[in-house]
């Protein structure tokens, strides 16, 4: 008998026939013999809805009042997950996020996970019961509701997976696993069997949106094996674990792609100390993320041009903020809205020569031009025009030997 936590996307439970086939995924772990504590996200569209709701009250709807709103989603596929159970026969019950409770800390919309209790629930699974938990949320010690961030329900899973002192956390949703590319655009993307917490860190952070980054992250924390598989088939899905597990036959493991980015250059900028963090700190005191910075700087060392990436919906905000900072002085202001960031991802690229050659001779030969280039270890990401995105992880799949 093995204890399992098993999370299911809102594309799982997007229709009561889905939930209701859900509940026999359930029950039949359940016979196995497997002490099953379940967590579920929203129906798919019913957050977008919510927010859409939201926004026709006020564009800047109250994030306290947002989240209360928000929570509902899973807290009813909870109820309609555990009802559909009960009716099979099976002991079944729905938690709140409050009656566990699931302990946060941090601001509204962008809180984590820091503890819950476990002593309830585990009694309830010693006596024969399957336990669902909402996604995506939880209760800051002030006993505000809080939510973890779009697809938290990842990261719930996972912390449940620790926190229970679970054998296993599988990720149930859409696909059969982690796939080299995005197989709607990419159809000879394969499905990977094996990968790396370090590889799945890089490509759920570089676009890739089978597995929320931060799931991964405390996965990788606490040595957690995961495994993506299909909601909708028997097939085995991809098993994600530490690197001594890994088999390194190629050098690229995938391809990943974002075109949610904007990119920002500031000209001209008076070269000294601290400049770098006079420009970056407000920036990130408004909560805004900042990816890859490039520095050059000119040949009498008295001026640099600093470009860096941002995601594209904080592009207004970031260029008022630079405007309006008295601490920096430079030149001009460039920016462009429509540009994607591609990256290859691979544990293999540490131990084989001409990775970054090959990538960039491929996309020369595509007469893609690269903006700005950032590596890592195991990653090599690239800016370049929005328009050239799927010719770039076409042939980068190609040339790496991923069709």
């Amino acid at each position: 008998m093995a204890k399992k936590v098993l999370k299911f996307g809102g594309t799982s439970v997007g229709t009561i026939e889905r939930i209701l086939h859900v509940a026999n995924i359930l029950k039949k772990e359940f016979v196995a013999g497997n002490e099953i504590i379940a967590v579920v996200s929203a129906m798919s569209g019913v957050t977008n809805g919510l927010i859409e709701q939201s926004n026709s009250i006020s564009k800047n709807f109250n994030k306290r009042e947002l989240d209360v709103l928000l929570t509902s989603g899973e807290q009813a596929t909870s109820a309609l997950l555990a009802g559909a159970l009960i009716d099979m026969g099976i002991n079944s019950k729905s938690w709140l996020n409050w009656q566990i409770p699931i302990l946060t800390e941090g601001e509204h919309s962008n809180s984590r996970i820091i503890n819950m209790s476990v002593t309830e629930i585990d009694k309830f699974l010693l006596n024969k019961g399957v336990a669902i938990i909402p996604g995506f949320q939880g209760i800051s010690k002030n006993g505000e509701i809080t939510t973890i961030g779009r697809g938290g329900s990842d990261a719930t899973a996972v912390a449940v997976a620790k926190i229970f002192n679970a054998d296993s956390c599988e990720i149930y949703t859409d696909v059969d696993g982690v796939f080299s590319t995005d197989p709607n655009k990419i159809p000879v993307a394969k499905k990977i069997n094996k990968i790396s917490y370090d590889e799945m860190l890089e490509l759920s952070s570089l676009g890739a949106k089978v597995i929320q980054s931060s799931a991964v992250q405390t996965a990788m924390m606490y040595n957690l094996p995961l495994e993506i598989r299909s909601t909708f088939t028997e097939r085995n899905g991809t098993k994600i674990f530490n690197r001594e597990n890994i088999d390194y036959e190629k050098s690229v493991t995938g391809v990943a792609y974002s075109k949610d980015d904007a990119k920002i250059t500031l000209i001209g900028v008076l070269d000294k100390p601290g400049v770098a963090a006079d420009i970056f700190e407000p920036i990130s005191n408004d909560q805004i993320n900042v990816d890859m910075v490039i520095q050059n700087i000119s040949s009498d060392h008295k001026k640099t041009d600093i470009t860096f990436t941002i995601k594209r919906h904080d592009l207004l905000k970031t260029l008022e903020i630079l405007k309006h900072n008295k601490r920096i002085k430079y030149d001009e202001i460039n920016h462009n809205d429509r540009v994607s960031k591609v990256s290859i991802v691979g544990a293999g690229m540490v131990s084989t020569p001409g990775v970054t050659y090959k990538m960039f001779r491929g996309l020369a030969e595509k007469n893609i031009n690269i903006l700005a280039i950032s590596t890592s270890e195991i990653k090599l990401s690239v800016i370049i025009n929005e328009k050239d995105t799927l010719e770039a992880v076409k042939k980068l799949h190609t040339i790496f030997k991923l069709d």
